[in-house]
């Protein structure tokens, strides 16, 4: 639904503000409230949502109201899930998969058929609105990830005019920078753990599928040894397996960056038999690749 973007000078240097101002701490869940602020003076609107929308367990994880007052009242869970598949603005992202459009209620409905939904009759009207504009973001990568999770911000109007194409082209150009604003929020709301060289040696190896017998002949150490590393990177990490904290370590929000592998000790020198040169021991192990 995506196609030629347009933008004013003056609109783009008020991108441009919004993407560079220093927003401080972010709240505990969520964006900056100056961001959302900025946002309401960019594209007019009566207010604004920005939710954690987990479609599979058919709830919100949270959710931002700006101005923070058009909370009271708002928003009737239990009628929104019972037509959110029959409304085809909100269901949208989960049919076609398609979490890049900005989309407007207009797009899907004529006025007089949107008022004819049961999202309209129940969710929308006893609040006023009448015209919505919304975006998509993915909401990981991290442990806020999962099947169904979503980031959604909706700009919601009452009577009066719709929402206009240059509305919807400023948050295509912005969209990728809100997402951007996100995943730093969540970097400073759980910052990256402080781990050894020596733990960065063995996530390497469990990276690369090797054992704890093969990690402590590698690194020259005791499988007892092995073990407590082991411990200690899973406390530090927040897990419990071998395959999450190689996740949580290479693919994870948290601002991780892992040095380049540093070679184990030297391995000892084969030994020299009347028979021959006796050949290594076998390291096999099944490779654990993170996808992008």
């Amino acid at each position: 639904m995506t196609g030629p973007v347009f933008a004013s000078g003056r609109d783009l240097r008020a991108l441009a503000g919004i993407v560079s101002a220093d927003r401080g701490e972010p709240p505990a869940q969520g964006m900056a409230p100056s961001l959302f602020t900025d946002l309401l003076a960019l594209v007019r609107c009566d207010h604004l949502v920005f939710q954690g929308v987990d479609r599979s367990r058919q709830r919100n994880w949270f959710t931002q109201f700006v101005p923070a007052e058009a909370s009271d009242g708002w928003y009737y869970a239990a009628a929104f899930w019972e037509h959110y598949w029959s409304s085809l603005h909100d269901s949208y992202r989960d049919r076609s998969g398609d979490l890049r459009s900005v989309i407007k209620v207009s797009d899907f409905y004529s006025a007089r058929q949107w008022r004819n939904t049961g999202m309209y009759r129940d969710c929308c009207r006893p609040d006023g609105v009448e015209h919505k504009l919304s975006l998509c973001l993915p909401a990981g990568p991290g442990p806020i990830a999962g099947p169904g999770r979503t980031l959604r911000l909706a700009f919601l109007r009452g009577p009066g005019p719709d929402f206009c194409e240059r509305d919807r082209d400023l948050l295509t150009v912005l969209r990728p920078h809100l997402h951007q604003a996100y995943l730093d929020a969540e970097r400073r709301r759980h910052p990256a753990p402080q781990l050894t060289d020596r733990h960065w040696d063995l996530l390497h190896l469990l990276a690369a599928g090797h054992t704890n017998a093969q990690i402590a002949r590698r690194l020259g150490i005791s499988e007892g040894t092995v073990r407590t590393h082991l411990e200690h990177i899973y406390r530090l990490l927040g897990v419990s397996s071998r395959a999450a904290a190689v996740t949580r370590a290479f693919t994870g929000p948290s601002g991780l960056t892992p040095p380049d592998p540093r070679p184990g000790p030297t391995p000892a020198r084969p030994r020299i038999h009347r028979t021959g040169l006796s050949p290594p021991p076998a390291t096999a192990g099944l490779s654990l690749h993170s996808r992008s």
